[in-house]
C-alpha cells in the first residue's frame, strides 16, 4: 500500500489487521512522488508499507 506521511500509521495498522506481521516500510524517493498517489487520500505517496 501506498501511503502519505498523514495515512503511513492507518496503513501499518491495515497491514498488521490483515496480515499479523510488521510490514516492511520503504520510503519512496524524492524523483518517484509527484507520480505516486496516496491509496487512502490520493496526496503524493511518501512510503510504501507492507512489500
Amino acid at each position: 500500500m501506498k501511503a502519505c506521511a498523514d495515512h503511513v500509521e492507518t496503513a501499518i495498522d491495515m497491514y498488521v489487521d490483515e496480515h499479523e506481521l510488521a510490514p516492511e516500510i520503504i520510503k519512496i524517493e524524492e524523483t518517484n512522488r509527484l507520480s505516486t498517489a496516496c491509496e487512502l487520500c490520493e496526496n503524493p505517496a511518501v512510503y510504501i508499507v507492507g512489500e
